[in-house]
């Protein structure tokens, strides 16, 4: 199995369970807006090795989420930015660019220190 991407959650923003009914979490880099990072898991900006692909899999929380679709963004965002939403609604189909679509499976509970994996098998 290789690995794609690695990191950390440093920080939890107070309002990011805030889209949870959407089933959705937002990631963002160290150097998010100061009006968003309420909303966000902060992250480390690392490298993604390789493009991320339906069909990977996401480590997060203590559990493992198929990758079902990906949007054309999420390479080139999660490497310069940290920037993506994770969304857990088992979408076939990529809507928005910077959104990875994940299978339909409750949201992890996360804990800022947890890490977050993208892995292909």
């Amino acid at each position: 199995m290789s690995m794609i991407y690695k990191t950390k959650i440093n920080k939890i923003g107070a309002l990011a369970s805030a889209f949870s009914d959407e089933k959705m979490l937002i990631l963002f880099g160290e150097g998010a807006p100061e009006e968003l990072k309420d909303y966000c898991l902060s992250i480390d900006i690392q490298p993604v090795e390789e493009d991320v692909m339906k069909g990977d899999e996401l480590l997060l929380g203590g559990e493992s989420y198929k990758v079902t679709a990906v949007g054309e963004a999420v390479a080139q965002n999660l490497a310069n930015l940290g920037h993506i939403t994770l969304k857990f609604d088992g979408a076939s189909t990529a809507e928005l660019p910077g959104t990875l679509y994940l299978e339909q499976k409750e949201l992890p509970k996360v804990l800022a220190g947890d890490w977050i994996q993208i892995k292909r098998s």
